[in-house]
């Protein structure tokens, strides 16, 4: 690796990977109009105390991969393993939705609406952004402040802009039994978690950032802080312009919005910026997912030809692997309605990432267990609350998203079986740890 990406690269990596994700949301929570606002409140503190959380394990066992670093040293190798496995898979299972959603807004430019060409599209998005990817981390990672505003304040400019013609009537009215208001519930915060999901993405590539201890924290935290008001403030603005029967069918409702407050043509730009923030946030993805896999193995949890690396440093085969199981993922799924395909996407990768980030708050309470007596009550109190926050998801998500979610976790199973052997016998690796600990 020649060289390492700063703070500006890991904000941008920070708030692309989750606001590229949830540019549909708007018309996803339509349905349950103010509600939604709600479910963003409960997401974004939720959101704020893991990013807290992460921050604190990242800096202490400053390693590449995430969360299986952190679980490996809690727990031991298996548990490693299907943690990073799960992790992996996920990281680009869940990209479809977010290529999908580019398409979405690329489609009002091209004026025309064919499922042919929109998976062509799709698979070329993939292709391309895999092809940046296996250039390095410090290639796609690296940007300058002024990109991040440029593909940004549009975005927020809209919504902005569509509070001065708010109307609340525009509102979908919320009718559920007092028996299903738990259900309604659950469905709006796993669609407005989603919108989060990604903010640890950064801890993937702790080992390419420099001045780790500096620059983390407050690119995570600020990042993730960044992103929570501005979903907060698009969904206020876009669901209090657009009656909510009519944004709930639609692909594009920021492009949507920017009609109706702008008029003209502005919303094709908008739309054009959308897209690109989609792509930037597959890169994100993509860029996550190599080091994510690059980490495992190299802590010898995966065979170890998925750390080949180019002469750029990029995981060749994790990479490709990447590219190549998202492609019929798109095919799959596109003769489904979009909103339908992109719902049924969070449901089931906000569960698996819930897995993820329960097994992450358990190493987190069990590594600081020793320490607790010499730390700070928030530091533990962190763990403690986003335990908390992921069971609380997890116990009112319907059974069959559950099972359907664990199959992401067991798809790792014929891997582990045929290394089991070498996994118990497994030792850790002498571990990385700050000199002293975060004052974070």
């Amino acid at each position: 690796m020649t060289g390492k990406i700063g703070f500006w690269s890991v904000f941008e990596l920070v708030t692309v990977s989750q606001i590229g994700s949830g540019l549909t949301l708007p018309a996803n929570l339509a349905p349950y109009g103010a509600l939604g606002l709600y479910g963003w409140l409960f997401s974004s503190m939720g959101a704020m105390i893991l990013a807290m959380m992460f921050t604190l394990l990242c800096l202490r066992y400053p390693k590449t991969g995430g969360p299986h670093a952190y679980v490996q040293e809690a727990f031991g190798a298996p548990a490693a393993f299907f943690t990073g496995w799960t992790y992996w898979v996920i990281s680009w299972v869940s990209t479809t939705a977010i290529i999908t959603s580019a398409v979405g807004y690329l489609t009002p430019l091209m004026g025309i609406h064919s499922p042919i060409l929109n998976l062509v599209i799709e698979m070329m998005i993939i292709v391309i952004v895999t092809a940046i990817n296996l250039k390095g981390a410090v290639r796609a990672g690296k940007s300058k402040f002024l990109l991040v505003a440029l593909k940004m304040i549009p975005l927020l400019l809209v919504p902005v802009a569509a509070l001065f013609f708010f109307d609340k009537s525009n509102f979908t009215p919320l009718v559920a039994a007092p028996e299903e208001s738990s259900s309604v519930l659950n469905n709006v915060m796993l669609l407005t978690f989603w919108g989060f999901i990604g903010f640890e993405s950064a801890t993937a590539t702790a080992g390419d950032v420099k001045n780790l201890r500096k620059t983390l924290p407050i690119a995570l935290i600020l990042g993730t802080l960044f992103v929570a008001i501005v979903y907060f403030i698009s969904s206020l603005g876009i669901m209090g312009v657009i009656p909510g029967e009519i944004l709930m069918n639609s692909e594009a409702p920021y492009t949507d919005t920017a009609h109706e407050v702008f008029g003209g043509y502005w919303h094709l730009l908008v739309s054009f910026i959308a897209c690109v923030v989609c792509i930037a946030a597959v890169n994100a993805w993509t860029l996550a997912s190599g080091q994510i896999a690059l980490g495992i193995t190299q802590d010898g949890l995966m065979p170890k030809f998925f750390a080949k690396q180019n002469k750029y440093g990029a995981p060749v085969f994790a990479l490709m692997m990447s590219c190549l199981g998202t492609l019929p993922l798109l095919m799959m799924t596109q003769h489904e309605n979009l909103a339908q395909k992109v719902n049924t996407i969070i449901d089931l990768s906000v569960t698996a990432f819930l897995f993820v980030y329960i097994i992450s708050c358990l190493a987190f309470l069990k590594l600081w267990w020793p320490l607790k007596d010499k730390q700070p009550v928030w530091k533990w109190m962190c763990g403690v609350i986003s335990l908390g926050f992921c069971l609380w998801i997890i116990f009112s998500t319907p059974l069959n998203t559950l099972l359907v979610a664990c199959l992401f976790v067991l798809s790792g199973l014929p891997i582990y079986l045929i290394r089991r052997n070498k996994l118990k016998n497994f030792s850790l690796p002498p571990q990385t740890t700050l000199s002293s600990e975060p004052s974070t």
